[in-house]
């Protein structure tokens, strides 16, 4: 299995490359600079892997949620290659490569700051090795975050920093430990889309979609000039 994958979602560039087992990856903080690493990277680590582009299986791809500008663009970047090469797509959550980076063998759950007061949540175990939803992925304000059921969990993300003081005392008691620099890793994007593709879960690149989560992209003039 021989794929290449990135996600831009986040402030971090995360590419990698899958290729016979081994994986070859970079990951940076490289706030507003996703368009020029994410091509030359790709480049650098496929030489590594002593691959060309034309021997890849299929693209993986972080699908948010996320920043806008980040999700569509490693879409598109994704789209344009699978259909150059003509193989299939992997579209990954970016939560659940958030998930996946974590060795918690509890439930995991993942809030990231999604601006304008309000945070993407996702919750994830992991099952052989790879992480399930254990809910659908939704957008909401950090005081209506609600747990599926009681454990010690653990936390991961950005939201938990954000919104500290404005998540609930019940879900903050639940967890075991939190993480709130964890960002998007290339490793995790592989493993998932790895598992995803000998499951049979590649799709043409056309079918593959951003994961928004929000419609609205930005505050109103009259919003950003009324009370917070």
């Amino acid at each position: 299995m021989r794929l290449l994958g990135f996600d831009t979602s986040t402030e971090a560039c995360a590419v990698g490359v899958l290729a016979d087992g081994r994986c070859y990856s970079r990951v940076e903080l490289t706030p507003r600079r996703h368009t020029e690493c994410v091509l030359p990277w790709s480049g650098q680590l496929l030489a590594e892997a002593g691959l060309k582009k034309s021997q890849l299986d299929a693209i993986a791809v972080g699908i948010g949620p996320g920043a806008f500008t980040g999700v569509r663009l490693a879409v598109s970047l994704a789209q344009g290659l699978a259909l150059g090469l003509d193989i299939p797509v992997l579209g990954v959550s970016t939560l659940a490569c958030i998930a996946q980076s974590c060795a918690h063998d509890g439930p995991i759950a993942v809030l990231m700051d999604a601006r304008m007061g309000e945070c993407y949540v996702g919750f994830f175990q992991k099952q052989g090795g790879i992480v399930n939803a254990l809910a659908p992925e939704q957008l909401l304000a950090p005081e209506t975050v609600c747990l599926p059921f009681p454990a010690e969990w653990m936390g991961l993300g950005s939201g938990f920093a954000s919104y500290a003081e404005r998540l609930s005392a019940d879900l903050l008691g639940q967890m075991a430990c939190i993480d709130s620099s964890v960002l998007p890793q290339a490793v995790a994007l592989l493993e998932i889309a790895g598992h995803d593709f000998t499951a049979g879960l590649a799709r043409a690149p056309e079918l593959i979609e951003p994961a928004y989560l929000r419609d609205k992209v930005a505050l109103t003039i009259e919003e950003r000039s009324g009370p917070a």
